[in-house]
């Protein structure tokens, strides 16, 4: 039976497990889905050679940036970003070969796009991980300018102070690619001038539990279109599939 999965260091309840797993129930695929919680990245060389059969496998949080050190290839696109979430494994006869890829590019333009209007010249990124590497990265191929956003300042990086209501006028797209208002803390927002968005400002964020988070709840007071990351991430899950099976 071919095996797939999602490394990462706490796991919990994962989307991906679920819906792989159902997807290969309702689509009589032969196949199983497990999640390999690894207390380092180290752990990886012994979780590939330990399941032979695996295929290929998502990866999370602390990993996305630590697991390029231990693959063969790497997309070009995922190198950019400098983050890999999705890796595919190939087995020719003793030797096993990983490639790197990174679906968070794809599955956040194709959701983004649909929302993106005329006046969407400018956006602002909040947080500096690799999720955020791969939205600059994605918002750059749709022709937005971008500046990252965090709790403290550095080159090309400023921080929620440095906001103000006339720059609202001129970022129009905000992404939340922080865990801030994540559930359990669902009354936490990023700290910005709600009061100064309109209806052409576009708040993105990549949580979606709870579904509309207060971030969205608060750009929605002032007429902004909102979106949650569910969309991105059930587009992520079906780019996967693809890069596992690429090539076949």
């Amino acid at each position: 039976m071919d095996k797939y999965g999602l490394i990462g260091l706490t796991l919990g309840h994962s989307f991906s497990k679920n819906y792989f797993n159902e997807k290969f129930e309702n689509e009589h695929i032969h196949a199983t889905y497990i999640n390999f919680e690894i207390p380092s990245i180290k752990e990886l060389t012994e979780v590939i050679a330990q399941n032979p059969e695996l295929k290929g496998f998502n990866v999370t949080i602390p990993y996305k940036q630590q697991i390029m050190d231990y693959l063969d290839k790497i997309t070009p696109e995922a190198k950019a970003i400098g983050a890999v979430n999705v890796v595919k494994v190939s087995h020719k006869g003793k030797k096993t070969t990983l490639k790197g890829y990174n679906s968070d590019v794809v599955g956040f333009t194709r959701s983004i796009e649909p929302l993106l209007e005329p006046c969407h010249k400018k956006a602002l990124i909040l947080g500096t991980g690799g999720a955020a590497k791969a939205i600059d990265y994605g918002l750059k191929s749709l022709g937005l300018e971008t500046v990252f956003v965090s709790r403290y300042k550095s080159p090309g990086v400023i921080t929620y102070d440095d906001i103000t209501d006339s720059m609202m006028k001129e970022y129009r797209v905000i992404v939340n690619c922080t865990p801030c208002g994540m559930y359990p803390h669902a009354e936490e927002c990023p700290r910005l001038p709600y009061e100064a968005m309109d209806s052409h400002t576009l708040l993105y964020d990549l949580l979606y539990n709870p579904d509309e988070t207060n971030f969205m709840k608060q750009g929605a007071k002032y007429g902004a279109t909102v979106k949650n990351g569910l969309e991105m991430l059930l587009l992520q899950a079906f780019v996967s599939w693809d890069f596992w099976h690429e090539g076949e």
